[in-house]
């Protein structure tokens, strides 16, 4: 059986204590090393090359997320699961883009701890089920956003001009349906496409059909 390595980091010792002793009873993992800050765990993942770094992210000085994105950018293969008290939504999104391949609560039981490392080593990513829902709920409201800014530079009459096109009508019947000219309704098409930086109708009714235009009316 080949055995996770593991380096433990966390300022308060007794936490430490405690992790090497959870861990100590399961066979597939092998302790390598214990760190108190950010400075100390760089330096041993250079020394060591852990397969894994159990660390805290609040830490005096450097901060774990600090330490969590040097150690992605300079050792691939090795994977950090941050360990927090708190459930906090900055610190979870900012531990996901330093690298981070886990985010767990203090609060785990020590079996979900252990099936959270096992899976970490088979390379999965994972997030605490306390913080799951936020993370979806942040990938949604970041999908929304950019949809909406997606026909930021149009002007209202724009978008409901656009919405006819992507539904097929030619110039005559948006102009009909808008109580518009004709003359007009071709004006506001050639500024759309302009704006939207495609070259005919049909792109831009597929772009109001990708970024869901009708939402946002």
């Amino acid at each position: 059986m080949v055995k996770q390595r593991i380096l433990i980091v966390d300022d308060h010792e007794v936490v430490r204590l405690g992790l090497k002793s959870l861990l100590g009873h399961h066979p597939q993992f092998e302790v390598v090393g214990e760190a108190g800050n950010a400075k100390d765990a760089i330096e041993l993942v250079e020394k060591l090359l852990p397969n894994i770094v159990l660390m805290d992210i609040r830490m005096p000085g450097a901060s774990g997320i600090d330490a969590c994105e040097e150690i992605t950018q300079r050792f691939e293969a090795v994977r950090v699961v941050m360990l927090t008290s708190y459930a906090e939504d900055e610190m979870l999104f900012s531990a996901i883009r330093a690298g981070a391949s886990g985010y767990v609560l203090k609060q785990i039981g020590g079996d979900d701890l252990i099936r959270a490392l096992e899976a970490v080593g088979r390379g999965e990513a994972l997030l605490d089920s306390a913080v799951t829902q936020r993370v979806f709920q942040e990938v949604r409201r970041a999908v929304k956003e950019e949809e909406a800014s997606a026909f930021v530079n149009l002007s209202q009459q724009e978008k409901h001009v656009l919405i006819l096109v992507s539904e097929g009508k030619t110039n005559r019947e948006i102009a009909k349906a808008l109580f518009l000219g004709e003359g007009t309704v071709r004006n506001y098409v050639s500024s759309i496409l302009s704006k939207l930086g495609v070259s005919n109708r049909a792109e831009a009714a597929a772009y109001a059909v990708e970024h869901s235009l009708k939402e946002y009316l």
